[in-house]
């Protein structure tokens, strides 16, 4: 193996890249294996396991690390090991897996990019798992519902041999395997280096904060932001590398470099703190920066939060001589106006003016065009936050009416639609639930499987619309709530707005206003499955508004959803 591979300030690295020779074997051989399309946490997984970021890991891990791993956070050799890393399939595709098979995992595109020997199938107890790991059954935590929710529910275990790493096409200059990071490391002649773990866009907190690191340690920095998944509703990673590359010239020259981390994080706080302390050591890092609630996911169902807020911090410290890694421990910064300077706020004198700006506020600021101020974040960073994020009256927005056959959401929404084309501004775009019927799903039938197929591609549609400036205006029944929150969680993660109107009209009203004779046939049982009669219409908890139109004109409500249009900042500004 390579001198490069282990410098004095780093473990081994396992290097699970084929050469050709062996890859051409593997890629013959699998015209008989099973093939399974990784999803894209798996994804990300593979190409931390092939690059050696998950060194010690071989590949995907067997029921005895996994069950160790969950109760313990070691592996069943003991080596220390905080985190799951597992491949989960379906229970039909696992019918045809044995132990000592070998199967080709694809990207989404079907390029084969490893093969797994399989030395183990087995179907975990994944609550447990998510109780172990996590602390909680709470789904309102984003690592709980993966494995709940989200995940297959049996998993393979094996060696895994990499053919070649996921493409990536995007800041390929940024992008480097441990062995490459080492390797410059070498070559700059840094010998002590503190890592700064990082899911958001940084601001002069950070900044400060990494400088003042550095500099107590006399350590070079690495700034190290994962793009792969992080939480759901964090700004997407394009926009935060081109904030970390706006930031890089505020640091002393020849001091800090940038370095890219395809990870799907857990968001799993203590564990995950010990989980990226050793992932950072594989680069070569010697000190890790660990600041308050590391990795947590914010608050539960009960609006309490998950993880204390230096429990990242006390669980890493004891594990920081076994590990090798230095743990940096720092507190939140905060601005003090008066001196022109950042401190950590255990160090603030009681009685100190302090200025803070919280990730809701800066929110509301980018949503309604408000100033960032300068103390808060560096002018070339603001920029980029704003190219990514207009105000709301530049956004692109949904409109997504809801309610039976006959209740009106068509009507309003053909009024909605020439109300907004007379604004102008933005191109608006009508997707009435028979038009996308005739459409975009001809071939579909009325099952609940179809309608959530239909109500999908309706989203897909409108995200499009909503991601590139446009308004969308959405008028089918959609009566299942589960599809109406995912279209929901699709279209406000574009960056654009989302309001969902619920046509609450009562069913006997929509029976009168019945032109076709829908209701009727479908009391008598000609049309089956039929919402309202036959077939259940969940009405929705999470509407933004609802109007009954029983004696309420087009117009009038219409006009409603304007005003409240005008109100949440979409339409109405210079």
């Amino acid at each position: 193996m390579a001198d490069h591979l282990n410098p004095p300030h780093g473990g081994e690295l396992v290097d699970l890249l084929v050469d050709d020779a062996r890859a051409a074997e593997l890629k013959a051989a699998s015209r008989e294996w099973p093939s399974w399309d990784l999803t894209p946490r798996q994804l990300c997984d593979l190409e931390l396991l092939i690059s050696g970021a998950f060194s010690p890991l071989r590949g995907f891990m067997v029921s005895a690390d996994h069950q160790r791993v969950c109760t313990d956070m070691r592996l069943a050799d003991g080596t220390l090991w905080p985190m799951p890393i597992t491949l989960d399939v379906t229970e039909e595709f696992a019918e045809g897996i044995e132990v000592g098979s070998t199967v080709a995992l694809r990207d989404e595109e079907g390029v084969m990019l490893a093969a797994l020997h399989v030395e183990d199938v087995y179907r975990p107890d994944r609550e447990a798992e998510a109780r172990s790991v996590f602390g909680t059954t709470d789904a309102t935590h984003p690592g709980v519902d993966y494995v709940l929710n989200r995940a297959n529910p049996v998993y393979l275990g094996g060696r895994v041999e990499g053919i070649q790493a996921p493409a990536h096409y995007d800041y390929r200059e940024l992008r480097a395997t441990p062995a490459e990071v080492r390797a410059e490391f070498a070559k700059l002649g840094w010998t002590k280096v503190v890592a700064f773990q990082t899911r958001n866009p940084m601001h002069r907190a950070h900044a400060e904060l990494t400088l003042r690191a550095a500099k107590q340690l006399e350590a070079n920095l690495l700034i190290h932001p994962v793009v792969g998944m992080t939480k759901p509703g964090d700004v997407d990673h394009y926009t935060r590398v081109r904030c970390y590359q706006a930031l890089l010239g505020h640091y002393p020259a020849h001091t800090a470099k940038l370095s890219l981390l395809p990870l799907a994080m857990r968001m799993g706080g203590p564990r995950e703190a010990v989980w990226h302390a050793i992932i950072r050591k594989n680069h070569g890092i010697t000190h890790f920066i660990v600041g308050r609630d590391h990795a947590g996911p914010g608050k539960d169902s009960a609006g309490n939060p998950f993880y204390g807020p230096y429990d990242a911090q006390q669980l890493l410290a004891k594990h920081e001589a076994e590990l090798g890694v230095t743990m940096v421990p720092f507190q939140m910064m905060v601005y003090k106006p008066d001196e022109d300077e950042y401190a950590p706020v255990d160090e603030i004198p009681e009685g100190t003016k302090t200025l803070s700006i919280s990730g809701t506020e800066l929110r509301e600021r980018l949503a309604k065009g408000r100033e960032i101020p300068s103390w808060f974040t560096y002018p070339e960073v603001a920029a980029e936050l704003r190219r990514s994020y207009p105000p709301r009256h530049q956004q692109g927005f949904t409109v997504f009416f809801t309610g039976l056959s006959g209740s009106g959401k068509s009507t309003i929404a053909n009024v909605l639609l020439v109300k907004l084309l007379e604004m102008g501004g933005r191109p608006v775009t009508l997707l009435d639930g028979d038009i996308v019927r005739k459409n975009l799903s001809s071939e579909l039938g009325f099952s609940k499987e179809h309608r959530d197929l239909n109500i999908l591609r309706i989203g897909y549609v409108a995200s499009e619309i909503t991601k590139n400036g446009g308004i969308a205006i959405c008028a089918p029944i959609a009566p299942y709530d589960s599809v109406r929150r995912e279209n929901r969680s699709v279209i406000s993660g574009t960056g654009g707005g989302y309001v969902l109107v619920h046509v609450a009209t009562p069913l006997e009203v929509c029976e009168q206003r019945d032109r076709k004779g829908l209701y009727a046939k479908a009391r008598e049982g000609i049309i089956k499955e039929f919402t309202g009669i036959s077939d259940p219409y969940e009405v929705p908890e999470d509407a933004d508004l609802t109007i009954d139109t029983t004696t309420v004109t087009p117009e009038e409500a219409a006009q409603q959803v304007l005003l409240h249009l005008e109100h949440e900042g979409f339409i109405g500004a210079d």
